[in-house]
């Protein structure tokens, strides 16, 4: 694995097909969900990531029975969330989960936590959701214990307290999963990603890169003021989007009416628009590479970039060949990341990294 991580997330979404009225069922969904994920290893990509919704038109609402299923079938895929949703879940429950998933997936896992852009959700697990914030920041805090400490002892707003409790199972190796924090819009997460040391993903596919911008660098100055290092070192993660055919016209004539017909970002600014705006390429396999290298240049050099591909209505069949379409040029935008990374921007990290960073420090504080 090179020092910058490649990879997809999805959604879930089951949306019709504009150009033909199918709609995938739940079934032929989460099946094919397991397809694209193990088309994304057979293609040399690092990372596969599945979200977390409640509601329709989703289906991932299990993340972790997925991602396990997906870790039985693989053998170098690192798998995470897109989201996980910190807000309503209980941080017991997500500490026993995801440490049982890195246990099953011998380390090739992290998590993405984030609040979700559900509103309707909070009530459904019995929160409310003008709480958002303070949800966020109280169950991280009670998640990072669960899993640093052996035994806690705990009491805060939102749940029962815990008295001498051990979540299990223990993390792998004694070294939790990395999280990332995902956001579009709000500083107090950034904030919460910087003061762990923990990475920020800024899923930056719906709004213009500016927004983005302000986000990354204040998370980055935050990171510094902490003490973890240098602001390039913060781990940052990045959502893009793509659909490319051999030949520039061919890809957006048969692209532009899934765009304009998807719930997401559908019935709004043009396609021409959005794609001038956004990280969202429509075009050859070169216009992808050449825009997708651009991202360092507004936000710095970072650690993971995932893309959205499965979503829209678009056929599995489509989907498939947009990873090949990917998987040719994946070497291409490898050598280009790597080759213009700074020495001392950090790897991507991994459960092997942090372990072997883990033993190091403890080898230190016995010299």
């Amino acid at each position: 694995m090179t020092s910058m991580q490649f990879g997809l997330f999805s959604v879930g979404d089951v949306t019709p097909d504009p150009t033909n009225g199918t709609v995938q069922t739940e079934h032929e969904r989460i099946k094919n969900t397991i397809t694209i994920a193990k088309k994304a290893e057979e293609i040399g990509l690092d990372v596969f990531a599945t979200g977390e919704h409640h509601n329709p038109p989703f289906v991932p609402s299990s993340p972790t029975t997925t991602l396990a299923y997906i870790a039985a079938q693989t053998e170098k895929l690192i798998l995470s969330t897109s989201t996980t949703l910190i807000t309503t879940n209980d941080p017991v429950k997500i500490a026993e989960d995801y440490a049982t998933l890195q246990h099953l997936a011998d380390g090739r896992m992290d998590l993405m936590l984030g609040r979700g852009n559900t509103a309707p959700v909070y009530p459904w697990f019995g929160f409310d959701g003008s709480k958002a914030i303070e949800l966020t920041v109280e169950h991280y805090q009670l998640l990072r214990r669960l899993w640093d400490e052996d035994v806690v002892t705990w009491q805060g707003q939102f749940r029962t307290p815990l008295q001498g409790f051990t979540v299990t199972p223990r993390p792998l190796d004694g070294v939790p999963p990395f999280v990332w924090h995902g956001n579009i819009r709000t500083p107090e997460v950034a904030e919460l990603a910087a003061f762990y040391g923990d990475g920020y993903f800024a899923n930056n596919i719906f709004w213009p890169k500016e927004h983005y911008v302000r986000l990354i660098d204040f998370y980055r100055q935050r990171y510094a003021h902490y003490g973890h290092g240098e602001p390039e070192q913060a781990i940052v993660g990045l959502g893009g989007q793509f659909f490319i055919r051999k030949n520039s016209q061919d890809a957006v004539k048969e692209f532009r009416p899934y765009f304009d017909n998807a719930p997401v970002y559908g019935h709004g600014p043009s396609l021409e628009d959005f794609t001038s705006q956004t990280p969202l390429t429509v075009g050859s396999p070169q216009e992808f590479v050449e825009k997708t290298l651009t991202f360092a240049e507004y936000f710095g050099d970072y650690q993971r970039q995932l893309f959205l591909v499965d979503h829209a209505g678009l056929p599995i069949k489509t989907v498939l060949e947009q990873l090949d379409e990917l998987g040719e040029v994946l070497p291409q935008l490898r050598a280009e990341f790597d080759a213009r990374r700074p020495a001392n921007v950090p790897d991507a990290p991994t459960h092997a990294a942090r372990v072997a960073a883990k033993i190091a420090a403890a080898e230190e504080a016995t010299v």
